[in-house]
C-alpha cells in the first residue's frame, strides 16, 4: 500500500474543533490515538489526540484547547465505533485528563493478541499487512514541545490513518477462526470504568518497602531522599529518574555520605553534586535522625488461594499453548484472581463472576469448575 497522503488538519482553535466534530459525528467509525509526555514531565498529560475519519486525519492540540468536552459525545456514542491500537493506556489517559466515558470500541492490538500474533506492535502489523513503515523513534519524543516537527506530525497521523484497514483485516481473521466473540467481550470490558489510583509521588519510596536488603534505617534514609527528589522533579517538571536514578539513592542509603566528596562514590555526577549536593546531604541527615518508617505490609494469601491460583495458571497456560495465544487470552487476569479468591460453588456463580465474558464461561466453564473442585461440573 503506497499513497501520497494530504496533510492532516491541525486542530488548535474552537472553530476547527467544531469543524472536526461536524465530520466525526456523521461517521459510523473513527480511529483514535493519543500521545503523552510521561518520559519528559513530572505529571504526565495528554499532549496530542489523533482522529481519523473516512476522509480526513486530524491532530488535536490539547495544550492549546484546554476544554475538549466537545469530544465526549464521540467517545460515549454507541453508534460510532472507536478504533484504537493498544487502547488500555489511551483510555486511562483520556479518562484521567478529560473524564471521558467510552462505548463501542475495537482494539486492533487485542484483536491481534486473540489471533495469536507473536508481535502485535502497530509498526509490525502495518509493515506485515500493508508494507507501511513507521519510525518508532518518535514514541519517546517530547510531545509537549511545540512546534512538532514534520516527522512527528507524520508519525502521529500514521497511528490512526491505517487503523480502518487493519481493523477490517483482523476482524475477518477473527470471524474465520471463531474468536470474534472473545474480542467483542474484551472490547466491551475495556470500556467499563475502572478507577486507577493516581501515582502518589510524595510516597514514591514505598515501592522499595518490600526489599529485604534494606534495613528500616536505610529505608528511612531512602524515603527522605525520594521526598526531596519528588519536590525537585516537580519544580523542574521532569520525571524523578531524570533528577537522580533509583540505584544511586539505594547506594546512598546503604552508605550514607557525610560530605559532598562522598557523593561521587554512589554514582552522582559532578553536575548533580553541584546542583543538588546540599539538598541530598540534608535529606540523608534527616533520614538518619528521623523516626523509622514502617514497611508496608504485603497482603499474604492463604495456601488454599495459592493452590487454586496455581492450578488455574497451569491450566490456562497449557490451553494457551494449544491455541497459540498468551494465557490471559484464555482467562484474563481479573478473572484469574477473582476465581482463586472466591471460587464459585456452581455454574450459576461462575456465570455471575464472569458475567462480562459469557463466551469464556460457555467454552471453559466446566473445566474451570472441575479445576476448582466443584462436583458435577459438567
Amino acid at each position: 500500500m503506497s499513497e501520497i497522503l494530504p496533510p492532516p488538519v491541525w486542530v488548535n482553535t474552537k472553530q476547527l474543533l467544531q469543524q472536526m466534530m461536524d465530520d466525526l459525528v456523521t461517521q459510523s467509525r473513527v480511529a483514535v490515538d493519543t500521545e503523552s509526555n510521561s518520559l519528559h514531565a513530572f505529571r504526565e498529560q495528554v499532549c496530542l489526540v489523533q482522529f481519523s475519519s473516512a476522509t480526513t486525519d486530524y491532530l488535536v492540540d490539547p495544550l492549546v484547547l484546554k476544554d475538549l468536552s466537545l469530544l465526549a459525545p464521540i467517545f460515549s456514542n454507541p453508534n460510532i465505533e472507536k478504533i484504537f491500537h493498544a487502547a488500555e493506556y489511551d483510555l486511562i489517559c483520556l479518562r484521567r485528563d478529560f473524564h471521558f466515558s467510552f462505548t463501542n470500541l475495537f482494539d486492533t492490538m487485542q484483536a491481534a493478541r486473540i489471533l495469536g500474533y507473536p508481535a502485535v506492535g502497530l509498526d509490525k502489523l502495518l509493515g506485515d499487512k500493508f508494507k507501511i513503515h513507521t519510525d518508532k523513534r518518535h514514541q519517546k519524543a517530547n510531545w509537549a514541545a511545540r512546534p512538532l516537527t514534520k516527522e512527528q506530525i507524520h508519525y502521529a497521523r500514521l497511528d490512526t490513518h491505517y487503523l480502518f484497514n487493519l481493523r477490517d483485516v483482523l476482524e475477518k481473521e477473527l470471524i474465520e477462526r471463531g474468536r470474534l466473540v472473545f474480542a467483542k467481550e474484551d472490547f466491551a470490558r475495556a470500556c467499563l470504568f475502572e478507577e486507577h489510583k493516581p501515582k502518589l509521588n510524595s510516597e514514591s519510596w514505598g515501592r522499595f518497602s518490600a526489599r529485604k536488603d534494606l534495613s528500616l534505617r536505610e529505608l528511612t534514609i531512602l524515603a527522605f531522599l525520594c521526598k526531596w527528589r519528588d519536590k525537585e522533579a516537580e519544580k523542574l517538571n521532569r520525571p524523578p529518574y531524570k533528577v537522580v536514578m533509583d540505584d544511586v539513592f539505594v547506594a546512598l542509603s546503604k552508605n550514607p555520605p557525610e560530605q559532598k566528596v562522598d557523593l561521587s562514590a554512589a554514582g552522582l555526577s559532578e553536575r548533580q553534586i553541584g546542583l543538588w549536593g546540599d539538598g541530598i546531604l540534608a535529606a540523608v541527615r534527616h533520614g538518619m535522625d528521623a523516626p523509622l518508617v514502617e514497611r508496608r505490609q504485603v497482603e499474604t494469601k492463604n495456601d488454599a488461594y495459592l493452590r487454586r491460583l496455581e492450578k488455574l495458571k497451569v491450566w490456562r497456560k497449557n490451553l494457551g499453548l494449544e491455541m497459540g495465544v498468551e494465557s490471559d487470552i484464555i482467562l484474563p487476569k481479573p478473572y484469574l484472581s477473582a476465581l482463586a479468591e472466591n471460587p464459585p460453588k456452581d455454574a450459576d456463580e461462575l456465570a455471575l463472576l464472569m458475567k462480562s465474558s459469557p463466551s469464556r464461561v460457555e467454552k471453559y466453564g466446566p473445566q474451570i469448575l472441575k479445576l476448582l473442585g466443584v462436583k458435577n461440573a459438567n
